[in-house]
């Protein structure tokens, strides 16, 4: 068994061991217990939930004494919330942490690689300027004044920040991105610094007893959400990106999940009866005869089997309200 195997199938075993003390394991118990008035317990616990686990990676992290924190996913695992409620967990252990967003690491837009289609391929590693990004974190580790770049996605360019950063010994890297966990990256700096976190939903919940919620639709609800909301994108458009999406992933960041030291699970059991208000919409606005209404339809069925729940009891500092809206963090 794999380690990433072993991952899966310590945080399935967890996950099922608090739905059994909730007695939830397939939707309609989840909807039996929204119509008995569960609702809020649900959402609790489920938040603890990550919260534990969260707190346990910052002891991890604080153990090894780590300098540079690596987290990884795929497209709508929640990477930047996480990194963000682990940089929380780490400065209430006494760490001072500083985020960095491999992104902002991207070449300008016309240096940008094409996919087979001729389009551009924003999954590949080529997308990063890797040379830049792992020199970067080998100055900032040896104490040296850096100044940082920052990415313009409006004019797709490089810009560069006023301030120059510099951190101290005892300060803490959190690298959130895609690429994270490519030894690539940061092959300038030694791995007894590194701490590696894979963050992807695994989804234990079952539609009707037999099959159960695919993780890939889950990713793909919740990037339909974001992008037609932050990133200007209709339904159609999302659907349409989300197979190469897929194949990127597959290529440039499942094969290096074996890096990871921990897999958070960042998959939440009541998650879909909130975000398909939202969601239901837009899978309504593709239209028989196009491309991907087939995909639409399918996530429409999934849906219908969950009952609705209003989002305003979802915490603001939820992952869920990083596709959500309302997060009591920036994006």
């Amino acid at each position: 068994m794999t380690k990433t195997e072993q991952h899966k199938r310590r945080c399935k075993e967890e996950q099922e061991k608090w739905q059994n003390v909730l007695g939830i394991h397939t939707v309609d118990d989840l909807n039996q217990a929204i119509t008995e008035g569960r609702a809020t317990d649900i959402i609790n616990v489920s938040e603890a939930f990550q919260d534990k686990k969260i707190c346990e990676i910052a002891d991890a992290i604080v153990k090894k004494k780590a300098r540079l924190v690596l987290l990884a996913g795929p497209s709508s695992s929640g990477k930047t919330t996480t990194c963000k409620r682990l940089s929380i967990t780490l400065t209430a252990c006494g760490l001072r942490t500083h985020s960095i967003s491999t992104d902002d690491f991207f070449v300008n837009r016309e240096d940008t690689p094409l996919d087979e289609n001729g389009e551009y391929d924003f999954e590949s590693l080529d997308c990063l300027d890797t040379k830049l990004f792992g020199g970067t974190m080998a100055e900032l580790l040896a104490g040296k004044e850096v100044r940082m770049p920052r990415f313009n996605f409006t004019d797709g360019k490089r810009e560069w920040r006023e301030k120059p950063m510099h951190i101290s010994y005892s300060d803490v890297l959190l690298i959130e991105g895609t690429h994270a966990l490519n030894p690539q990256l940061t092959q300038l700096v030694e791995d007894k610094y590194k701490f590696r976190i894979y963050v992807s939903p695994v989804t234990t919940i079952s539609l009707d007893g037999e099959n159960y919620l695919s993780t890939k639709d889950l990713r793909l609800m919740r990037r339909l959400i974001r992008d037609s909301k932050y990133r200007g994108q209709n339904a159609s458009e999302i659907l349409h990106r989300f197979p190469s999406v897929i194949r990127g992933e597959e290529k440039w960041i499942l094969p290096f999940r074996e890096e990871a030291d921990v897999f958070f699970n960042s998959s939440l059991l009541y998650e879909i009866s909130v975000i398909r208000t939202q969601a239901m919409p837009l899978v309504e606005s593709v239209k028989p005869g196009e491309e991907r209404y087939e995909d639409a339809c399918r996530l429409k069925n999934i849906m219908q089997y969950f009952r609705r729940l209003p989002s305003k009891q979802v915490p603001m500092v939820s992952l869920l309200r990083e596709f959500a809206g309302g997060s009591a963090f920036d994006y």
